[in-house]
């Protein structure tokens, strides 16, 4: 039987327990030791929004070039990866789907997964060990700017296949807007 689910907005506080969002902090967030103006106040540093860490290696910049999807999507693998953090940021102004599951034992079921959909102005950074689902851009092939671990010992990488799950993502009618 397939399962679809719907994707809500992604929010810093609804996926706190998977990472960090990034973007700008809002006018409540803001405080003198997060943001602050710098280049003669022609700019405005919001600092340390999220941080990167990893276990031996180095930190790379690295494109992943994501091929559009189109709603709904089937998802076929969740992966995590032990050794540090995985940003993304979409660099085409492409919107694009977040699918993740908690840290630790692989989800059993679709009832264990969170999907969010992402404005191409926000970025988004898994905490080590945080199942994820790989990119899906939306509207078009997209460039993601990937900030991770690279050349490190040991597999950073670990996949479980969900394709038997049949598991859809589909997108709200306001979302689909977006994407007109």
């Amino acid at each position: 039987m397939k399962t679809t689910i719907i994707a809500k907005p992604l929010t810093k506080a609804a996926f706190a327990p998977y990472g960090s969002v990034i973007e700008p902090y809002d006018d409540q967030e803001k405080c003198p030791e997060n943001s602050w103006d710098i280049n003669r106040g022609f700019a405005c540093r919001h600092n340390a929004i999220s941080k990167v860490t990893h276990d031996g290696g180095e930190v790379g910049f690295s494109i992943f070039r994501t091929k559009r999807r189109d709603c709904p999507i089937t998802l076929s693998v969740m992966e995590y990866h032990p050794f540090g953090t995985q940003a993304f940021f979409s660099m085409n102004g492409t919107d694009y789907i977040v699918v993740v599951a908690k840290a630790g034992d692989a989800p059993k079921s679709a009832d264990d997964l969170e999907v969010f959909y992402a404005h191409s102005h926000q970025g988004v950074q898994y905490d080590a060990n945080v199942w994820h689902h790989p990119l899906l851009a939306l509207k078009a092939d997209c460039d993601f700017l990937v900030i991770d671990r690279i050349n490190g010992e040991g597999n950073n990488c670990h996949e479980f296949e969900i394709d038997d799950w049949e598991v859809c993502i589909d997108i709200s009618a306001e979302q689909a807007k977006n994407q007109a």
